[in-house]
């Protein structure tokens, strides 16, 4: 039987979401990779105790995660019946809907109709009653905003998500659908965006419009794909992502256009005391509109090794210059692959 760690809210840094009354953790476990029914579950467990045993209580994840489509909810919801499930009330437990989850009309984007039916099924894997946050995962570009924001309001009403949130969308989608929110009164207090060093579009008008509204930020990639760690500093593994060839955002020549803008990344975390992953992680959190950082891990080492991050978070002026620099050598096409 597991017991949690007596000491897991020691160390973590809480921080409050937006200006909602919801405070998550500066780093939480994202589970798109490592939780489909190709991984073990064994391993599975492991990582998401020690997350939780060392203060992470955010647990994202989406309909269509694993592989396949669903898995990690599923292997998810069934730790969570196994191991988690006397701290259902310790834990903020997330899902979202938009992207392809099942054939037909209806099976992804954000209708009324897959929105809602999305959620039921996610609760069903899980074996839950509710999740503490909902999203719409991408924008319709066919249904209009209002559609998609009553669903997601129905949902709070229903008692099927506490809150609710949107992923993907750009600085005026998330203005619009805000005031659509503030309007039907949904506690509608996240945003999930790609932000990493390489892809910094969210400080191109998203980051203003969500201090404006009060929105809080909880960034996705922010390794860029492992781009953004040791890994690809002396080459391109052969057991690598980019290696593969079914890998859809990690390529060989991704990682060849980025290698000596990564050394030089190096570099500078390594006068930190860091390695190049604690300090990109850290680097997401020092924008002030960020809430928390979403990690991936495939092992529990990998786990642990970047929380890390949270022990050097300030930068100094110089710092940040120096690593403005030598982004800025990145053109913005090569950055918008990650």
């Amino acid at each position: 039987m597991y017991l949690a760690n007596e000491q897991r809210y020691e160390k973590m840094d809480y921080r409050r979401l937006g200006k909602s009354g919801l405070k998550l953790p500066a780093i939480s476990l994202g589970l798109w990779h490592n939780f489909g029914d190709v991984d073990t579950l064994d391993n599975q467990r492991a990582i998401v105790r020690a997350a939780f045993d060392h203060g992470i209580t955010h647990f994202d994840l989406a309909n269509n995660y694993g592989p396949p489509a669903g898995s990690a909810e599923i292997n998810f919801g069934r730790i969570l019946k196994e191991d988690m499930f006397p701290y259902r009330d310790e834990l903020i437990i997330s899902s979202k809907a938009g992207y392809y989850m099942w054939p037909g009309p209806y099976g992804e984007w954000g209708s009324r109709k897959s929105i809602i039916a999305s959620c039921e099924q996610s609760l069903k894997r899980m074996g839950l009653d509710y999740v503490d946050i909902f999203y719409s995962h991408r924008p319709d570009p066919d249904t209009p905003l209002e559609e998609t924001a009553l669903a997601l309001d129905q949902l709070v009403r229903q008692g099927k998500t506490l809150y609710v949130g949107v992923s993907n969308y750009s600085a005026e989608q998330t203005a619009e659908i805000s005031k659509i929110f503030q309007e039907l009164r949904t506690p509608f207090i996240i945003h999930q965006p790609r932000y990493n060093m390489f892809d910094r579009w969210i400080e191109d008008g998203l980051t203003d419009v969500l201090a404006e509204e009060g929105i809080g930020t909880i960034t996705f990639s922010p390794l860029a794909q492992g781009l953004l760690t040791n890994r690809y500093l002396h080459g391109i593994p052969e057991d690598s992502r980019a290696h593969r060839s079914d890998s859809p955002f990690l390529t060989e020549d991704n990682v060849q256009s980025t290698i000596e803008v990564v050394k030089q990344l190096n570099d500078i975390a390594e006068k930190r005391g860091q390695t190049l992953a604690e300090m990109a992680l850290a680097w997401n959190l020092r924008q002030p509109t960020v809430t928390s950082v979403l990690i991936g891990a495939s092992r529990v080492s990998q786990l642990e090794d970047n929380l890390k991050a949270l022990d050097h978070l300030a930068f100094s002026k110089e710092e940040l210059t120096q690593i403005d620099a030598i982004l800025a050598k990145l053109t913005k096409k090569t950055s918008r692959l990650f």
